[in-house]
């Protein structure tokens, strides 16, 4: 059984239900504080939608609970401008099939991760994000948006460094994953933006795998060879000589299927 409940930010419950596929129709506007909770006690691994402008994601819930903070205004300007608005809202959630959980993806891909701590996976975080603000913030290099030549709110949102040198992103799966390649989307709001010429990806193994960068936003593919890792982590950025101060990074995909499929 699935069951999705809105908090209101005192615990209490605004609204819920119950399934094996669970559907909830949420009839009224958001409160600031609200928050939607997915418990399952049937499966780990869900596929959930948590608005109808977000696009489903596949997840997994090690303890079999998703927190989902509604977002701020702030928060929200990362997102289709209609996520979360109005008075109509369904969310939904239900165990991914077999096929889904064993198929060859994107295993970094998640429209619905959140800054900060979460209870789910996969996860982006990083060192730094430019200024703090959302729209340049970790999580919105695994929400599936590759449109990259402008910077700023939804659909530019990137992860943006603040200049800094020392600049390091990590994908977190939760679980030992199997991967081969990976794929990067330079932000290219050229001549606004820099890049980076040379960049590394740390795997959780200890693997260490430097690679160069072109000045396009079109994907560049990083052949890693096999390797059952937990984590990924893209460090060791190399800025070019452009005047720009601004290197950014609009989408990273990783392939591979779960060790446990």
């Amino acid at each position: 059984m699935i069951t999705i409940q809105v908090l209101a930010a005192d615990g209490s419950v605004r609204v819920q239900t119950a399934a094996e596929n669970a559907s909830l129709f949420v009839p009224f506007a958001y409160d600031e504080g609200d928050v939607i909770r997915i418990a399952s006690d049937c499966a780990r691994e869900l596929v959930i939608q948590v608005d109808p402008a977000i696009a489903p994601a596949q997840v997994l819930a090690p303890t079999g609970e998703i927190t989902y903070a509604i977002p701020s205004a702030e928060r929200r300007t990362a997102l289709p401008p209609q996520a979360f608005t109005g008075e109509k809202h369904v969310v939904t959630a239900r165990p991914a099939t077999a096929q889904e959980k064993a198929v060859y993806r994107n295993l970094a891909l998640n429209p619905a991760d959140q800054r900060g701590d979460t209870t789910y996976f996969p996860h982006a975080t990083a060192n730094v994000e430019t200024r703090d603000e959302s729209v340049f913030a970790a999580r919105n290099v695994i929400d599936g948006y590759h449109v990259n030549e402008s910077h700023g709110a939804w659909p530019y949102q990137s992860w943006g460094i603040g200049a800094r040198t020392d600049a390091y992103l990590v994908v977190d799966f939760g679980r030992k994953v199997r991967v081969d390649k990976a794929v990067l989307f330079l932000r290219a709001d050229f001549p606004h933006d820099a890049y980076w010429t040379q960049a590394t990806l740390i795997l959780s193994d200890g693997t260490e795998k430097t690679f160069p960068l072109e000045r396009k936003g079109e994907p560049q593919e990083i052949d890693l060879g096999e390797h059952v890792i937990e984590w990924i982590r893209l460090d060791k950025l190399i800025k070019s000589d452009d005047p720009s101060a601004f290197p950014a990074l609009s989408e990273i995909e990783v392939y591979g299927t779960p060790v446990d499929a």
